[in-house]
């Protein structure tokens, strides 16, 4: 299928702004609405013009001037971000420079007319003939970017496990999307930011479109996946259609093949070199960009693969006198752009070429009326060996047909009759080149199908390799990690083992102290020991080694605790509270009041290795009683002030009978 025609079933939008101005306030629009067949037109905001754009996603978007659409650059690149991804904005009147509509309409024989839905209709049908450049703002690179969906914050006691729990579904959402990548087999690179409990972030750069993409933009929880278009450096106009004008060839053959061409001004449109391409690629190339009148190259003889492809073409050939020194080659592509000394050499040798064509071809310029191809008449003289009238001649008689003459006439031929059979003879020499030319463009296409089977094998392939090496490279890092925490592991292993070790030496060192003790059978008790009578001291040795009820628990300083201090600690249900220094009012009432018995550390001995701690369980028991002791003495003392302070309220009451 050619371009025109799959442009033409597709659904093009051809916009004209109707009144307003897009810098001002509410424009308007005429939009018509063409497949080929139909149209449809409607005036529309500029709201509900992007509307439809979103919701029926038309092939084109056509337009005379962009800017009717945007108020500047910046507005133009959110047009064109807002476009759905297989929508093209074109404007049909040129790029940087456009034409009058009128004029472009004119030239390809489209109506027009100078209302707005005139003017959009015109739009519209010369984009459906490939008439024009698209407007690019966008490469075909997009990136996706996986992070955070909300902010980490501060948490309380539970902010490193909210932290974590985040960075850690930021991981797995990046690896999940890193999998579909994968099977879609799409390029990309990926760089993530590592935070503690996984990722907090990932970006991917992949070559391809967000149509093309396996995953789309979203939010949920901990995390968001945003998706954004590289934009270029700026606005890009390209041609949707390349014209095929005539050229001037320059080719540079060898392990390196080069070809440039330039237009009949002189003027270079284009040059290219490759290391691993055939004539078939170079005939290809050159056709994309033009129909050679003149095929020439920098040395003497004409090289075979350059004369090839000159008769390819039935071009006209050019050779210099002498090679091109490399001075004179320097020195004639001095104003041209190249990568390579190939390049230079294929670019000398077409435009030398046009050098020796230029009075030839300005000559004839000047005899072919306006309403002629100037180039065609130029390729006819050159290539044919023509002359100009002769040239004008054949173009005038479209079809060739002339009563022919019996060929067993037998009177002499007019000069006419002599013109007409030359002609004849030469479209059959034509006919029969064409048939040849058929003939090996059958044969190339057969080649092709070959190669391009092999090459999407091959890619298949690469692709397979790719993945394996990508998998073979996640296996050896998760083998690392694995390493990593194995010796990790080791380490810790290694650390409890001397310190059970150390343990087991306090044990042997201390049991004759302990004789008593294992003459009762009670052993041992283990003591938690608290740096400080502290809220904050306290969950410290609660995320250490735990505090449950009937723990012993050791104050190593339990001096200047509050009432909320003393109630948190009451709340574990300690056996009992041993401590060192004094203990405030308030904390003692506190800890009195929910019958946790307290009572000094030097009482009991402790013995300590690294955080751990052991006491003997009969002088836990001698303290808990001295306590019980004391506690009922206090509770007694305070029945008793309870009652002299009843007595006292009654007597001031009733001071007669007390009397």
């Amino acid at each position: 299928m050619s371009t025109r025609t799959s442009a033409l079933n597709n659904r093009i939008f051809g916009v004209d702004i109707q009144s307003g101005d897009v810098r001002g306030d509410a424009p308007s629009y005429a939009v018509v609405t063409y497949d080929g067949e139909t149209i449809e037109r409607d005036v529309v905001s500029l709201r509900k013009l992007h509307r439809r754009i979103e919701g029926e996603e038309p092939a084109i978007v056509a337009t005379d001037n962009t800017y009717e659409l945007a108020e500047d650059k910046a507005g133009l690149v959110r047009f064109l971000r807002g476009l759905p991804s297989e929508t093209k904005l074109v404007q049909v009147t040129g790029d940087e420079r456009p034409e009058p509509l009128s004029r472009v309409a004119s030239r390809h024989g489209v109506p027009y007319g100078k209302q707005p839905m005139q003017e959009a209709e015109a739009a519209a049908r010369l984009a459906a003939r490939n008439v024009g450049y698209e407007v690019s703002a966008f490469t075909n690179t997009t990136e996706i970017k996986v992070s955070r969906g909300r902010s980490t914050g501060s948490g309380g006691w539970s902010e490193d496990r909210f932290t974590r729990r985040i960075h850690g579904s930021v991981k797995k959402t990046a690896r999940e999307v890193e999998s579909k990548l994968e099977t879609a087999a799409l390029e990309y690179e990926q760089d993530v930011t590592e935070k503690y409990g996984g990722y907090s972030q990932a970006r991917f750069e992949v070559e391809a479109t967000p149509a093309e993409l396996p995953v789309s933009e979203h939010r949920s929880g901990d995390t968001r996946i945003e998706i954004e278009r590289e934009r270029r450096d700026g606005i890009e106009y390209q041609p949707l259609a390349k014209r095929r004008d005539h050229v001037v060839v320059g080719i540079d053959p060898g392990t390196t093949t080069a070809v440039a061409v330039t237009d009949l001004d002189g003027s270079v449109l284009d040059v290219w070199s490759s290391r691993t391409v055939d004539t078939a690629d170079v005939v290809e190339w050159i056709v994309e960009h033009g129909r050679p009148i003149v095929v020439a190259a920098d040395v003497e003889p004409m090289p075979e693969t350059v004369e090839k492809i000159r008769r390819s073409f039935d071009a006209a050939g050019w050779i210099p006198d002498s090679d091109l020194s490399v001075d004179r080659k320097l020195h004639r592509t001095r104003e041209e752009h190249y990568d390579n000394d190939h390049e230079r050499d294929a670019m000398a040798a077409a435009l030398f070429a046009f050098d020796d064509h230029a009075d030839q071809f300005e000559r004839i310029a000047e005899k072919v009326p306006p309403q002629f191809d100037r180039g065609e008449v130029i390729a006819t003289v050159v290539s044919d060996g023509e002359s100009v009238e002769s040239a004008l001649e054949a173009m005038r008689d479209d079809d060739g047909s002339e009563t022919e003459e019996s060929a067993h006439d037998p009177r002499e031929l007019t000069d006419d009759e002599k013109k007409i059979k030359r002609l004849k003879d030469r479209v059959q020499r034509l006919e029969g080149h064409v048939e040849d030319l058929r003939e090996t463009v059958s044969r190339k296409d057969e080649q092709i199908d070959e190669l391009e089977s092999e090459l999407s094998e091959a890619r298949r392939e690469e692709r397979r390799e790719a993945r394996e090496r990508r998998e073979v490279t996640r296996l050896e890092r998760e083998t690392e990690r694995l390493k990593r925490e194995l010796s990790e592991a080791e380490t810790a292993n290694e650390q409890l083992e001397d310190k059970l070790e150390r343990l087991k030496e306090l044990w042997k060192l201390d049991h004759s102290n302990f004789a008593d003790v294992a003459e009762q059978k009670r052993g041992l008790v283990p003591v938690k020991p608290v740096e400080q009578f502290t809220k904050g001291a306290i969950r410290q040795a609660d995320d250490e080694y735990g505090i449950a009820p009937d723990d012993v628990v050791y104050l190593r300083d339990a001096s200047g605790a509050g009432r909320e201090t003393a109630e948190r600690l009451a709340g574990y249900d300690p056996r009992v509270v041993l401590r060192d220094g004094g203990l405030s009012e308030q904390a003692d009432e506190v800890l009195f009041e929910h019958e946790v018995p307290v009572g000094p550390a030097s009482d009991v001995t402790i013995q300590e290795v690294d955080e751990l701690a052991v006491a003997r369980e009969n002088e836990v028991e001698a303290v808990i009683e001295d306590w019980n002791d004391r506690a009922t003495e206090r509770r007694r003392e305070r029945k008793a002030a309870e009652i002299d302070q009843l007595i006292s309220e009654h007597r001031a009451r009733d001071p007669e009978r007390s009397g």
